[in-house]
């Protein structure tokens, strides 16, 4: 039985690097110089890693659950303790697609490539000669439908096989699951619960019979379990332990512009700070730190160093909620679409606008009111509007409390209004 070696110990460096400078995050996952804070859960990951143990890691969007992965594991290669792989199965459409993706990452690691080549001789002969492009097209012609699990068992057998454990960090695996349910239909079908069904059992498989030597992280931009419990799947997932992710508190938010005020040269006294915070309501790290960006740009343009209440009131405004400004939260919108029925999404669409005009706040009496417009209307029961609810508490868009359920977070909630509530007409004035 292999465990991750650690002998090198598991002392968490200085999150800013050598430099002692933070810097801005650019990209949608961060690591090394620009990974900030998350220590605790790194430790946590590590270790669970080092035990051989399987994670889920969940959290709502923009948590920085793909930046605790990826700087996870590359603290652990970096340590000499695994070998570790991330792969992103976002366009996956089938299990044959992610098999082939997990195998274009196996490229970077001779020891397992020359094991696993065995099974797809025309392919690895000439895997030095390839473009990344073209070998990924070239590896689809011999991993397909009907070869999927040959080859997958193959990969698994020579992750096994290594002298260091290997760490498989599978990301977006909700999204292939919701694929396979609804097999390009607007419901689950029962052949797309099947296929679900023989794919995760796989999974399941190779994660209990090849556990330690081979260690598997899970998680996505969109929650597995809801997916998984609407299709009555969930016991799937048990092998996994849950690592949850939540928003910064205040004060960690509050250090993290601090920081990057400092490695930046401007000034965010503390009242600027904590502002900031309130106008977020809740500190999602990607809000953060992009809310830092647009002040830095805005106090460029007027040529200050000094930020103050009334810089954080016409930024907020003008940036965090302004079209060219905020890219990102319209991603809210879309991942409900990729996870929701056409029915179901028009459901959720209308409760988040209710709840947006109603000061971030729906009403268990207006719930209650559209459980009964769906369900006299004939396309839906009832226990559409629980699911919906299910998921969009789940995946940090409500929560339920007193008397019903509120907006999390507070920008979502300004945007959702700005965007969808000018014409929006409640449900008890329609019903």
């Amino acid at each position: 039985m292999k465990l991750c070696n650690n002998s090198v110990g598991n002392k968490i460096v200085a999150k800013m690097g050598a430099s002692g400078k933070m810097k801005k995050a650019g990209g949608n996952w961060v690591q090394g110089d620009s990974f900030f804070d998350r220590l605790i859960e790194v430790d946590d990951l590590s270790e669970r890693v080092r035990a051989g143990s399987h994670t889920l890691v969940v959290g709502p969007r923009r948590m920085g659950k793909t930046s605790l992965v990826r700087e996870t594991l590359r603290r652990l290669q970096a340590n000499g303790e695994c070998t570790t792989f991330f792969v992103d199965i976002e366009g996956a459409e089938d299990p044959a697609d992610a098999i082939v993706e997990i195998a274009a990452k196996c490229r970077s690691a001779t020891s397992v490539w020359s094991r696993f080549g065995k099974a797809i001789r025309n392919v690895a002969s000439r895997v030095d000669e390839l473009q990344f492009r073209d070998f990924k097209i070239r590896l689809r012609a011999k991993i397909h439908s009907g070869t999927w699990k040959k080859h997958g068992d193959a990969i698994f057998q020579a992750l096994a096989r290594q002298e260091k454990p290997s760490v498989l960090a599978i990301d977006e695996l909700p999204l292939l699951v919701r694929r396979l349910l609804t097999q390009g239909t607007d419901d689950i079908t029962e052949e797309g619960r099947s296929a679900t069904d023989v794919f995760l059992s796989w999974l399941r498989q190779h994660g209990q019979t090849h556990r330690p030597n081979v260690t598997l992280i899970v998680s996505g931009s969109v929650s597995i379990e809801p997916i998984l419990q609407e299709a009555g799947l969930t016991a799937h997932m048990n092998i996994f332990q849950p690592l949850r992710l939540d928003a910064w508190d205040d004060n960690s938010s509050s250090r993290c512009l601090a920081a990057l005020a400092e490695s930046y040269a401007i000034d965010l006294p503390q009242e600027v700070r904590q502002s900031m915070c309130r106008r977020l309501r809740h500190c999602v790290p990607h809000h953060v730190q992009q809310f830092f960006d647009h002040m830095l740009t805005h106090l460029r343009r007027l040529k200050r160093h000094l930020a103050t209440l009334e810089d954080v009131e016409t930024v907020y405004e003008r940036d965090m909620l302004g079209p060219r400004g905020q890219a990102d939260l319209p991603h809210y919108e879309s991942r409900l679409r990729l996870v929701l029925s056409d029915s179901d999404y028009h459901i959720a669409m209308e409760i988040l606008t209710e709840a947006a005009i109603s000061d971030g706040f729906i009403a268990n009496d207006a719930l209650l009111r559209y459980r009964q417009y769906y369900a006299d209307g004939g396309e839906h029961t009832d226990f559409a509007v629980e699911n919906i609810l299910s998921l969009l508490t789940h995946d940090g868009y409500l929560s339920q409390t007193s008397g019903g359920y509120r907006y999390v977070s507070g920008l979502l909630e300004d945007w959702w209004r700005l965007r969808y509530g000018g014409t929006f007409v409640p449900i008890m004035k329609r019903y």
